[in-house]
């Protein structure tokens, strides 16, 4: 059964390889400095089988954002700059990538994001897409581009808990 939990010592990641060499270096050195330093979290993805091997990971931080970039009908809601989570990392392991592990990735982080809205003010959850491929992903899910920067998207929380397509709803 697969499960996601906060990286720690016991998950093997120098074996990681998602094919993306600033990811794969980010998992293998940085990840649990970071945990550690309590700048971001970052969660993987295991198969009780081996729960060594990680399958995938993502990482959340918190980011302020200037509410120029937003699209106006949420922008004119909010002051100049809101506070929001960041989707700061997401990849899968080459051997398991196209077999919908990415959207449970991106569920169990939609999942915490509403959890944390529960308990401190946040509007949503950003992602900055590494090119218009990634960024067609992410908009499945209701994901909009910001004003002026189109590969990075925002989801807000009431599309999180509303939107029939989720990501918390899917996987």
């Amino acid at each position: 059964m697969i499960k996601i939990e906060l990286l720690d010592k016991s998950h093997d990641r120098k074996q990681f390889d998602c094919g993306n060499t600033q990811l794969n270096i980010f998992l293998q050195k940085t990840a649990r400095q970071h945990i550690t330093k309590g700048m971001s979290r970052t969660f993987v993805l295991i198969n009780d089988e081996n729960s060594k091997e990680i399958l995938g990971f993502y990482t959340l931080s918190i980011c302020e954002v200037e509410t120029d970039y937003l699209p106006s009908i949420i922008a004119k809601k909010y002051p100049d700059q809101v506070p929001a989570l960041k989707l700061a990392r997401l990849a899968v392991s080459k051997e398991y990538q196209h077999k919908g592990y990415g959207n449970y990735l991106i569920g169990s982080a939609v999942e915490k994001v509403i959890l944390i809205s529960e308990n401190v003010g946040i509007i949503g959850l950003f992602v900055e897409a590494k090119d218009n491929h990634t960024k067609e992903y992410y908009e499945q899910f209701g994901f909009i581009s910001l004003n002026g920067k189109p590969l990075i998207l925002f989801l807000p929380i009431k599309t999180m808990v509303e939107h029939p397509k989720s990501p918390a709803r899917v996987g």
